[in-house]
């Protein structure tokens, strides 16, 4: 693969108001703060994907960072796979430069890891992801947001909103979950993953 073939940054989320401050949306709200800091728009594709194509971070000397695509599937979270499957096809651009953000019950909430390969965890999107893709060789931005509680339904949880009073903290999180991304794209992944997990 070319060293210059860009990454393609996937948000994992539900589409529509009703999901739009839920839980299971946190890679569409990260992958809006990445949009803000390129300074470009989410627009409609043909895959039946929403993309930004730009350029991401500071490089020395003040030059632009490489390029970049956001993307989020127009499609609902266990259906996401085939929109973002034929959008790496369109891009001609293999599942190893795709860089996934979704949500994590295993992690406490707001704890981030990055991750390469390896399972789902229950998660519908990432099964759909693998199932498209025809391969789990692609990486993953974790974001914790803790187990239920009490007896909660895990799929309740998921998809109901933050409460308002922890938003000022979810915001502060998007921005580091944004600030790892960008240590991907510009440092690689081995060396943002061994900083990330060394904090």
């Amino acid at each position: 693969m070319p060293e210059n073939t860009p990454w393609v940054v996937l948000g994992l989320g539900n589409p529509g108001p009703e999901y739009a401050n839920t839980r299971h949306n946190v890679g569409y709200l990260t992958v809006d703060v990445l949009a803000t800091r390129m300074g470009e728009s989410l627009k409609s594709h043909r895959s039946r994907t929403h993309i930004a194509d730009g350029r991401l971070g500071m490089l020395p000397g003040g030059i632009p960072g490489p390029r970049v695509i956001l993307a989020r599937s127009d499609s609902y979270m266990n259906t996401t796979g085939g929109p973002v499957g034929r959008l790496m096809s369109f891009l001609g651009i293999p599942p190893q430069k795709l860089l996934v953000i979704h949500d994590d019950l295993d992690l406490q909430a707001h704890d981030l890891r990055l991750k390469f390969s390896g399972g789902e965890g229950g998660h519908n999107g990432l099964k759909s992801l693998s199932q498209n893709l025809g391969t789990k060789d692609y990486h993953r931005l974790r974001i914790g947001i803790g187990r239920p509680p009490g007896r909660q339904n895990p799929a309740d949880y998921v998809l109901s909103a933050f409460p308002v009073k922890d938003r000022p903290d979810w915001e502060v999180t998007f921005e580091q979950a944004a600030d790892a991304v960008e240590d991907v794209v510009l440092s690689g992944f081995l060396a943002a993953q061994q900083s990330l997990h060394s904090r």
